[in-house]
């Protein structure tokens, strides 16, 4: 896969404590403070389940809609 391109959410800007992924067959995810340390690979199928997910909840901060548990 070392012809794909790593990439950052451009919600990152110019942070570098974040972590990139490259696409391409399977989906690799690393850590910006330690680009040598490793990658995590999952299927790009995976990925787009997981950033689908993500992308459907609200942004932190927001007030919780759901019924509060009580102690």
């Amino acid at each position: 896969m070392s012809d794909a391109t790593w990439r950052k959410s451009s919600h990152s800007g110019e942070e570098t404590n974040c972590v990139e992924v490259r696409l391409a067959g399977l989906s690799q995810i690393r850590d910006t403070k330690d680009r040598s340390g490793g990658t995590l690979s999952v299927t790009t199928r995976s990925w787009e389940a997981l950033v689908a997910s993500l992308s459907a909840r609200k942004p932190p901060g927001r007030p919780h809609d759901g019924p509060v548990a009580s102690a």
